[in-house]
């Protein structure tokens, strides 16, 4: 992301809020004083004009792909340089993503868009976004508010929501910061779970948010897990402020992140990460700390009843168990936890499993 502009995705499935949440996000961070672009939904602009993404006309559907690909880089790149020359903090908030037409397409048709494009998924995914929001569609536990009627171009039936719901997340799974806000609460608390996670990403201050971490094994394979190399290496400290960068990424395309704890209290702190570009990541190695190593991991990430879970397996320093995070549990009771993998033990808050702990092995 280009200094003092954030750029976010809001995706999910059929009926999920999109429009009402877009409206508030709008208006409340307006009023924090940031300059608020919003990138509207592509495909719907395209089927407005009556491109159909029905046809059975093969060579028809991936130009129209093709074509939705390159409009929708096209304006979120103009829209970022607008923002830009605002002289001001600006949050640009894109109505869908580039990873969201995967959603939509087999396998081998992704793979010959990307090809055609010159991009990888690294670069579509993890490099143009700050954050992703998945909205669950409300034929997911609010079967009562789905309708068609506030939406003329939708015509899916509960079920096909649903379908199109988990590929969208599937679509999203392996980026840094997916975060799905599901249909466990009222539609208002729903909509200020989107606005507290976009306060996150933007660094306003708020306590870090309960991670519930777990020791496990593996007792069979992850279904649709995305597998990511990460290399995060804590840096000698600022003010009193512990900093760290991580490079991650898949088949040699990396992203490269900075992340600062600041401490607001005794015993309130935030993180504050931002994306930066490679060589200011290989200038902040020189800052290492020579008390920490380098932590290296695979991370594999997944969907599990709209959860959304981390599991790392620790390669230097080397743990003996894999340890699986989820973020914003309340409780242990509120995690419904993975048959594939079982729990050796609950370590969360124990100091010893903190990576930055870790790192002092």
């Amino acid at each position: 992301m280009k200094k003092d502009v954030t750029k976010i995705v809001l995706t999910g499935g059929p009926c999920a809020g999109k429009t009402t949440a877009l409206a508030r996000i709008v208006d409340y961070f307006s009023d924090m004083g940031y300059y608020v672009l919003t990138v509207p939904e592509a495909a719907t602009l395209f089927s407005q004009s009556g491109v159909d993404f029905l046809t059975s006309n093969k060579a028809l559907f991936i130009e129209s792909e093709r074509q939705l690909m390159e409009f929708q880089l096209e304006v979120e790149d103009r829209l970022e340089r607008i923002a830009e020359h605002s002289g001001r903090k600006s949050l640009i908030v894109c109505d869908r993503g580039t990873m969201d037409l995967r959603a939509y397409m087999t396998r081998e048709m992704w793979a010959d868009l990307l090809e055609t494009l010159g991009q990888t998924v690294v670069e579509l995914r993890d490099a143009r976004y700050a954050a992703v929001i998945h909205m669950a569609t409300a034929a997911k536990g609010a079967e009562k508010f789905y309708t068609l009627g506030n939406n003329a171009a939708r015509s899916e039936t509960p079920e096909q929501a649903c379908a199109i719901d988990d590929r969208l997340m599937m679509a999203w799974t392996g980026h840094p910061h997916l975060r799905v806000v599901g249909n466990d609460c009222g539609f208002e608390e729903k909509v200020n779970r989107v606005l507290k996670e976009i306060s996150h990403v933007l660094g306003v201050p708020k306590p870090i948010e309960i991670e519930r971490k777990y020791l496990v094994e593996k007792l069979g394979e992850i279904p649709n897990g995305n597998i990511s190399e990460i290399e995060q290496t804590y840096l000698l400290p600022v003010d009193g402020q512990e900093r760290r960068v991580r490079m991650r990424g898949e088949n040699g395309h990396n992203v490269y992140f900075l992340t600062t704890k600041i401490r607001l209290s005794y015993d309130r702190n935030y993180e504050h990460e931002r994306q930066i570009d490679e060589h200011r990541y290989r200038e902040l190695l020189r800052e290492a700390n020579p008390e920490k190593r380098t932590i290296r991991k695979l991370r594999c990430c997944f969907l599990w009843k709209d959860q959304y879970f981390e599991l790392d397996e620790f390669l230097e320093p080397k743990l003996d168990h894999l340890l699986l995070e989820i973020e914003d549990a309340e409780d242990a009771s509120s995690v419904d936890l993975p048959p594939f993998l079982r729990i050796i033990e609950d370590v969360t808050g124990k100091p010893e499993y903190h990576n930055s702990n870790i790192a002092k092995r």
